[in-house]
């Protein structure tokens, strides 16, 4: 196959079709390709969600602090997101994007300043429903996540974030990265940037991940031996593509090609 026949090429008009075939849900890694002759059928090209808005697709059942969302659904950086089986959320909060699998539950955290300015903007502001909604996802930043069970897919601007899981916590800052938790052990890529894994019961299994693209995914385990709960992991679950998606709802694209090394548009900086 040549460069240009290539349909993750960045020059290869297809890998417009690709991304817009992502956005309608109906690609995933190794999914068949519908005909171009479909092409028409999907729906807009990402692009950065507006001011006000939180999610950018929701498929199936989604809920926010216990309540059934929908495309108006405002996230904030303190809220509790759950999926059921074969659903699944695309959402932003502040400069951070997450892709929520099925049966997966969340809960995002801020730091104190921002919960106290947050509770203040309310009080003052409550007759203005639609204006203080805007000023939550304005003020927003998530700090820390804790993921109960599930998998999700994140992309973060260049603060500082802690992500944790019955089994492992993860430092990072201005990275890709997905994460699954599972009752015996939590699966980590570090899809671009620097991540700190720890098992969350062993202080002697840490590592630090420097990662340029999927370089080294890791299984953090809960029963293992001292030291040795931090193991190689395969590639899986997430795609190149998901990535650029979330990337371009916060106004960015992934540091790595999406084929090859000619991803010529601006990237993120660290």
């Amino acid at each position: 196959m040549t460069e240009r026949n290539n349909p993750n090429n960045i020059d290869d008009p297809r890998r417009d079709f690709l991304v817009k075939a992502l956005a309608a849900g109906v690609y995933s890694a190794g999914a068949a390709i519908p005909g171009l002759v479909v092409a028409d059928f999907f729906g807009r090209k990402p692009e950065k969600l507006p001011k006000g808005r939180s999610f950018y697709r929701i498929e199936g059942k989604v809920l926010v602090n216990g309540k059934a969302a929908d495309l108006n659904t405002v996230v904030t950086a303190n809220d509790k997101l759950e999926t059921a089986k074969g659903s699944k959320a695309i959402f932003v909060v502040g400069q951070d994007a997450f892709l929520l699998k099925e049966k997966s539950q969340l809960k995002l955290s801020a730091k104190e300043k921002f919960k106290k300015r947050l509770s203040n903007k309310v009080k003052k502001k409550e007759p203005q429903k639609t204006h203080v909604a805007e000023q939550l996802q304005d003020s927003a930043l998530v700090n820390s996540m804790r993921l109960v069970k599930g998998g999700v897919l994140t992309v973060f601007g260049k603060s500082e974030h802690e992500i944790s899981t019955p089994t492992a916590s993860i430092g990072i800052r201005g990275t890709g990265v997905y994460f699954e938790s599972e009752p015996e052990r939590s699966y980590v890529c570090t899809c671009y940037g620097i991540t700190e894994l720890a098992a969350s019961d062993d202080l002697d299994s840490t590592e630090i991940i420097q990662s340029k693209h999927h370089d080294a995914p890791r299984y953090i385990l809960k029963d293992a031996p001292a030291g040795q709960k931090i193991i190689p992991a395969p590639f899986k679950n997430h795609s190149d593509l998901e990535l650029m998606l979330l990337e371009e709802l916060v106004g960015r694209t992934p540091p790595f090609a999406v084929s090859g090394d000619n991803y010529s548009a601006p990237r993120r900086g660290y």
